[in-house]
């Protein structure tokens, strides 16, 4: 499975890319492969201030509902609207289109881990 090099991740299958300040949020391509049709996502919205490791939406596919968890601290500054309205593309392109929503970085980023340490979690999952 890919696991793009210039990311980092977390337990909870987020991926996280960060760049002046800001986080990119999105799940990675194994937790939409877990979840099949994807045909749900609940985002946070715009303005919310969200912590690390805090459920803050979730992802509904054909088969369960899972919970995104914040995997930074922050304001919410911006929300992919194209995966709200179409959400087959989270599931399409996890590392492209269908990111959910990015994070103005309130401190450092803790606990993140790196593809290579994400790799073996995978591993031992699957």
């Amino acid at each position: 499975m890919s696991v793009p090099a210039e990311l980092s991740y977390t337990e909870e299958h987020e991926w996280v890319s960060i760049s002046d300040g800001v986080a990119t949020v999105g799940i990675t391509k194994y937790a939409a492969e877990a979840l099949g049709e994807i045909v749900f996502v609940e985002p946070p919205e715009t303005g919310a201030t969200v912590a690390a490791g805090d459920t803050c939406g979730e992802v509904e596919s054909t088969k369960s509902v899972s919970d995104i968890y914040a995997p930074v601290s922050g304001e919410v500054v911006d929300v992919n609207a194209a995966a709200v309205e179409d959400p087959e593309i989270i599931g399409t392109d996890p590392y492209g289109q269908g990111w959910l929503f990015k994070v103005e970085l309130s401190e450092e980023p803790k606990d993140l881990l790196s593809p290579e340490k994400y790799t073996q979690l995978t591993e031992g999952e699957g």
